[in-house]
């Protein structure tokens, strides 16, 4: 299969949220792609999409949505959870990264989810980041937002607060910014892309008063990975960090804790940002919002953060894939 039209797979999300309408909405928006819902096609019926089985050996005209079936195991109502739905919405997610894993897709874009209700139907899920790094065997996923020219990595993802500290380690640290340096290299084209680190503790430490992770374990591994060529600023205080003299110059910013980073990405480009899994060995862009149960069978929701993903998908596939 050439890249002359990659194929990317899309998961709407919980099913009674807005992702399946989102993906039905597409329309043509893509005709340089071929978009293939991983979804229940009754499902799509009642939201309006008109989709066509998914054939990789054919070669389908621009603007139809194709579509690989996976049944629901329960009916759905419009922002109502239901946990018979939740490994329904697993399998989803299986497939497609199966599809990619075998290059029947160049990439996987993914709607919202809810973990509540996934947990609670006894399914453990900590989030698409980490079920992908498991699928896949990857050993260390590293998530990344991207809106406009600003990019937020994390050292950590999905963990309680309190579990940060000790999860900032030298080993998780290195391996992190290794991957953030490479593949800003491979997928964004950038030579020697410059990444400013922000502390963990207030005032990056405040010559360790207010905590020594910076002393003890960050500073130390950016000096070593300084010499081994990668151009590196920091640790600098996360709220003098996200200002234009730090910015200017920056391809991306690793933060060290989800909401460290996320609420500065999120003011700038709610709506059009795309979350980016890196470290994978398949490409996986996602949305940057939630499942709208509120907004789910009204009509009302939005798809600008869908298109963007889906848009950064095929040029993530086009560029390293």
């Amino acid at each position: 299969m050439t890249l002359t039209r990659p194929c990317i797979a899309i998961t709407p999300g919980e099913p009674a949220g807005i992702g399946p309408e989102l993906v039905a909405g597409l329309g043509d928006a893509f005709p340089e792609a071929r978009l293939v819902a991983i979804a229940d096609p009754a499902l799509m019926d009642n939201v309006g999409a008109a989709v066509t089985p998914f054939d990789p050996s054919a070669d389908p005209a621009p603007g139809q949505l194709e579509i690989v079936p996976v049944q629901l195991d329960a009916p759905v109502t419009p922002g109502v959870l239901d946990p018979a739905n939740a490994a329904y919405v697993l399998e989803t997610l299986r497939t497609a990264v199966d599809g990619c894993l075998q290059n029947r897709f160049q990439a996987m874009v993914t709607g919202p989810v809810h973990k509540g209700v996934i947990n609670e139907a006894g399914q453990p899920f900590s989030g698409h980041t980490e079920f992908l790094a498991e699928r896949t065997g990857a050993p260390m996923p590293v998530m990344m937002l991207a809106a406009d020219r600003l990019r937020v990595a994390l050292a950590t993802t999905h963990l309680p607060l309190r579990a940060v500290p000790g999860a900032i380690t030298d080993e998780r640290l290195s391996r992190v910014l290794r991957i953030l340096h490479d593949d800003l290299i491979r997928f964004y084209g950038l030579p020697r892309p410059h990444i400013v680190v922000a502390g963990l503790n207030p005032h990056a430490g405040e010559s360790g008063h207010l905590g020594r992770e910076e002393i003890e374990t960050i500073t130390p591994v950016l000096e070593r990975l300084r010499g081994e060529g990668l151009n590196l600023t920091g640790p600098l205080p996360a709220d003098t960090l996200f200002t234009p003299r730090h910015l200017a110059d920056a391809d991306a910013v690793l933060a060290m804790y989800h909401d460290q980073g996320l609420p500065v990405l999120k003011h700038v480009g709610f709506g059009h940002a795309v979350n980016i899994t890196l470290g994978l060995p398949i490409i996986r862009t996602s949305v940057d919002h939630g499942t709208a149960l509120d907004l789910a069978g009204r009509g009302m929701a939005e798809s600008g953060s869908l298109q963007a993903a889906i848009r950064e998908a095929i040029r993530m596939s086009r560029a390293g894939g």
